[in-house]
């Protein structure tokens, strides 16, 4: 290959790359780097920028309902990463087991995962609402006081239950894909040794298609501390009580109704690191329990 064909792929790549990085760099990079930045100051409409150094951060650490906001977070993103991965693993099993109707049932789940998050937020909002929710009035006739606009738990469980709705689809996908792939040679001699079906799910298919898990518990983590704020802000304003307060929409409430806009900076710094290292963990765990062949 001549030095002028390389020079030519090489500026064709580029002219190719250069939309993306220019996007990234107007919506990504430069936004990360004056948060960072702002978060040494006390920024705010009416006073200006004051240089506060690491004030912003010391209030942190010292603020109780930032500490409980963070508990909150780490819960909820964990009940959202195992409730997702659970009910996915069986909905996808269960049609991968099947030989009629795979495409009607795989359209059946994947659906809510095509409404945009404030859309899926809503559409739940009146399905589970107190007074003119679908399935209230079936709740209550078990016994249950279904109030979960004044009573913190029950709005937990509300919002944790929309969230697990919404991403099921979008794991169903991937899972489906990586079972279809499973070699039938396997799933032939598991029969024949007479292993059950709960046994030869967990025990010849997950190892299996760990990597796609490893994956998906990634994306659930992200989606998790990131893509559920439309449920929380339409559903439960962060209330009751601070009940359903994830520190996305903690953060959203800083920047955008209290207008401290130096301290959201320093919660935005501190969850985007928080985050980071526990993608970097779960990263390090993948390299030991997936199973990638050979």
């Amino acid at each position: 290959m001549s030095t002028r064909e390389v020079f030519t792929d090489r500026l064709q790549a580029g002219v190719l790359l250069l939309p993306t990085m220019v996007v990234s760099m107007v919506f990504l990079y430069y936004p990360t780097v004056r948060a960072v930045g702002l978060s040494f100051y006390r920024a705010s409409l009416a006073r200006g920028d004051v240089f506060v150094g690491l004030e912003n951060y010391r209030r942190l650490a010292g603020s109780s309902e930032y500490l409980r906001s963070v508990l909150i977070s780490v819960l909820f993103a964990a009940c959202v990463v195992v409730g997702v991965m659970a009910v996915a693993l069986c909905i996808s099993f269960l049609i991968h087991e099947i030989n009629v109707g795979k495409g009607v049932y795989l359209v059946a789940v994947i659906w809510p995962y095509a409404l945009p998050p404030a859309v899926a937020g809503l559409v739940f909002l009146f399905i589970a609402h107190p007074n003119i929710g679908i399935f209230t009035s079936y709740i209550e006739a078990l016994g249950v006081d279904v109030n979960w606009f004044s009573n913190g738990p029950q709005a937990f469980v509300v919002v944790l239950i929309a969230a697990v709705w919404k991403q099921v689809g979008y794991n169903v996908i991937f899972m489906t894909a990586a079972l279809g792939n499973v070699p039938e040679s396997l799933t032939e001699t598991a029969e024949l040794d007479g292993v059950s079906r709960t046994q030869r799910l967990l025990r010849v298919y997950v190892p299996i298609i760990s990597p796609t898990l490893v994956f998906l518990v990634i994306m659930n983590t992200i989606y998790g501390f990131f893509r559920t704020f439309p449920m929380v802000d339409l559903m439960t304003k962060g209330g009751p009580a601070g009940a359903t307060n994830i520190l996305i929409y903690d953060l959203y409430r800083t920047a955008f109704q209290f207008y401290e806009f130096g301290f959201a900076s320093a919660k935005s710094v501190v969850l985007f690191i928080a985050v980071g290292l526990l993608m970097y963990g779960q990263f390090r765990l993948s390299d030991k329990y997936a199973y990638y062949g050979g």
